[in-house]
C-alpha cells in the first residue's frame, strides 16, 4: 500500500494521488480510516471521490470499490470518460468494480419495515475481497436518507458501515451534500458519529462568479493544513488543489545577475536583475511596462528560454509591436528559445489560469517569464480570489527560481494612489516605476527603481524614450520635484542647490566633529 509515513501518533498516511491535496493534508488521507466529503450540490463530490480511485490504479496499482447511490454505473462511466479515466477497462482488468445502489425508477422497489445496510455492507465486503481493493467510495450516500424514520437510524446504519469498512482495512470517503456552503455538514447531524475524518467542498457565489474550494475540517489523530484553498475540476484530469502553501520562506537565494535586456537599466538596478528575482513593473497605460518586458524577451541568453503570458494583446500585435522596437519573436520561438501564450482573462478562472501557467512552465521549462499584465486578471476576480492567484503564482515562481518580470497598471497616469498593484509590492523583489511628466507643455516620460531588495540601486528618477530601438534611458530630471505622487513642480536650479546645502552629509559632519 501506498503510504506517505505516519504521524507522531503513529496515524499512517495514504497518498490520494489528487495534485494538490496531499500537500494540505500533510502526506495523505489517514490510511484505513473513513472520510465524509461534504459539498452543495455542484461543488465536485462526485469527481473528487472518483480521482481518488482513479488515481489509486493509474499511479499506484490500488483497485477500488465505487457504490453509488444516485446514478447508474453507465451515467458514472460517461461522466468520468470525459477526465480521461478508463473505467471500462478498468473494470474489465478487475482494478474497478461498482456497486449498483442506485435507485430504479422504472420499477421502485417497495420498501417494508425499517430499512437498514445489511445487504450492502455485505456486496461492499464481497468486492474488495474479490478485487483486492484499498479505496472504497460511497457516492452519495445521502440518497438513501429517506428510507430511514430518524436521525438516530441514519446514525446506527452508518455506524455500521463505517465499522465494516474500518474492519476491511480500506481507506473510504463517503460523499454527502449539505444544505448551504457554510452551515451544517448535512442535512442529517450524523457526520461526527460516523466518520473520522471531514473534508468540505464549496461551489460559493463569489462577486458574480462561482469559486471552488477545499478545506480539511477535521483529521482524528493527525494533523493538516488549515483554511480553505482554491480547487478546479480540469477535462482530462481532474479534481486540482491549489495549495497554496508551497511558499514557506524555505527558497534559496541566487546571487548570480541576469540582463534585463536594457543596459542603462541594468546600471540602475546594480547590474541587472537577480536570476530568481520577481521584477514588478508598474505605471499608466502607455508607458513602457509592455516594451519592458518585451526588451527583457529579447535580452534572454541564447542558451536560455524565455516564457511570455499575456492577458490583453494577442499574438500578432505583440509581434508586431516587437518588430517595430527591433525585436525578432518570431526568430527567437523558431529557435526553440521563445514560447507566446495568452488568453482572455474572463474565459478562465483564476484557479484554472493558474494551473495553466503551471502546466507551461512545466512543459516549455523557461529561464525567463513575462506577465502582460496581473491587472487583467485582476479585474475578473474579488479581492480574495486574487491576492491567492498571487500567492500561488508567486509561489509557483519561486519554486522554480524563474527570474520573472510581471506588468500592471496603475489607476491614475500621474502616479499618486494606486502607484503599486495591491498584493503585489511586498512579494517582489524589485519595483520599477514608470511615470508620465508634464513639462512645460510636454508629456515626458519618466522612470525609478522604486525597490531592489538585496541590492543598491539608482535613485534617481531618470527620463526615458521610446524609438525604433526600444527604450533608450538618459539622465535624471534635476529640477522637477513631485513626479511619483503626481505634484510635478517645477523648481529653479539655484533653488535646488540652494535646497541641497540643507542636508549635510552624515560622513562629513562626523569628520568635522
Amino acid at each position: 500500500m501506498n503510504f506517505a509515513g505516519s504521524t507522531a501518533k503513529g496515524v499512517y498516511k495514504l497518498r490520494t494521488g489528487i495534485p494538490g491535496f496531499d500537500e494540505i493534508c500533510l502526506g495523505g488521507l489517514p490510511a484505513g480510516r473513513t472520510t465524509l466529503v461534504s459539498g452543495t450540490a455542484g461543488a465536485g463530490k462526485s469527481v473528487f471521490s472518483a480521482h481518488f480511485l482513479a488515481a489509486g490504479i493509474v499511479e499506484y496499482g490500488e483497485a477500488g470499490v465505487y457504490v453509488t447511490f444516485e446514478e447508474t454505473p453507465e451515467l458514472v462511466r460517461q461522466n468520468l470518460e470525459g477526465f480521461g479515466w478508463g473505467v471500462a477497462g478498468w473494470e474489465t482488468d478487475g482494478s474497478w468494480q461498482f456497486i449498483d445502489a442506485s435507485p430504479d425508477v422504472i420499477n421502485p422497489a417497495v420498501v417494508v419495515g425499517q430499512f437498514d445496510f445489511g445487504a450492502l455492507v455485505a456486496r461492499i465486503e464481497r468486492a474488495v475481497r474479490l478485487t483486492g481493493a484499498t479505496r472504497v467510495v460511497l457516492d452519495s450516500i445521502g440518497t438513501v436518507f429517506e428510507h430511514f424514520d430518524d436521525d438516530r437510524s441514519v446514525r446506527t446504519e452508518l455506524y455500521r458501515v463505517a465499522s465494516a469498512l474500518r474492519q476491511l482495512g480500506v481507506t473510504a470517503l463517503i460523499t454527502i451534500e449539505r444544505p448551504e456552503e457554510y452551515g451544517a455538514l448535512s442535512r442529517h447531524a450524523v457526520s461526527q458519529f460516523v466518520s473520522d475524518n471531514v473534508v468540505i467542498l464549496r461551489n460559493a457565489l463569489d462577486e458574480e462568479r462561482r469559486r471552488r474550494t477545499i478545506e480539511v475540517l477535521k483529521f482524528r489523530g493527525a494533523d493538516h493544513r488549515k483554511g480553505e484553498y482554491p480547487f478546479s475540476l480540469l477535462e482530462g484530469t481532474g479534481a486540482v488543489v491549489l495549495p497554496l502553501s508551497s511558499l514557506l520562506l524555505e527558497q534559496g537565494s541566487a546571487s548570480r545577475r541576469v540582463p534585463s535586456g536594457n543596459h542603462e537599466l541594468d546600471a540602475m538596478c546594480g547590474g541587472g536583475f537577480y536570476q530568481d528575482s520577481l521584477v514588478l513593473v508598474s505605471g499608466p497605460t502607455g508607458a513602457g511596462k509592455t516594451l519592458l518586458g518585451c526588451s527583457f524577451i529579447n535580452g534572454t541568453p541564447d542558451d536560455q528560454r524565455c516564457l511570455m503570458l499575456s492577458f490583453e494583446e494577442g499574438r500578432e500585435q505583440i509581434y508586431r509591436n516587437a518588430s517595430g522596437w527591433g525585436f525578432d519573436f518570431a526568430a527567437l520561438e523558431a529557435e526553440g528559445r521563445f514560447r507566446l501564450e495568452g488568453a482572455y482573462p474572463e474565459l478562465l478562472g483564476l484557479e484554472d489560469h493558474l494551473i495553466n501557467i503551471a502546466r507551461s512552465i512545466d512543459d516549455f521549462k523557461p529561464n525567463r517569464v513575462v506577465v502582460d499584465s496581473l491587472s487583467a486578471l485582476e479585474r475578473v476576480a474579488s479581492r480574495k480570489a486574487y491576492r491567492e492567484f498571487i500567492i500561488g503564482l508567486t509561489s509557483l515562481l519561486k519554486d522554480r527560481r524563474i527570474c520573472t518580470v510581471f506588468t500592471a497598471a496603475t489607476s491614475s497616469a500621474f502616479g499618486g494612489s494606486g502607484d503599486v498593484v495591491t498584493h503585489v509590492s511586498t512579494i517582489t523583489d524589485a519595483i520599477i516605476l514608470l511615470r508620465y511628466v508634464e513639462f512645460y507643455g510636454e508629456i515626458r516620460r519618466g522612470m525609478t527603481v522604486l525597490k531592489m531588495r538585496g541590492s543598491a540601486h539608482d535613485p534617481e528618477i531618470r527620463e526615458f524614450t521610446i524609438g525604433r530601438k526600444g527604450m533608450a534611458i538618459g539622465d535624471s530630471f534635476q529640477n522637477i520635484n513631485g513626479i511619483l505622487s503626481g505634484q510635478v513642480e517645477v523648481k529653479e536650479l539655484d533653488e535646488i542647490e540652494r535646497i541641497k546645502t540643507l542636508f549635510i552629509d552624515v560622513d562629513l559632519a562626523d569628520e568635522a566633529r
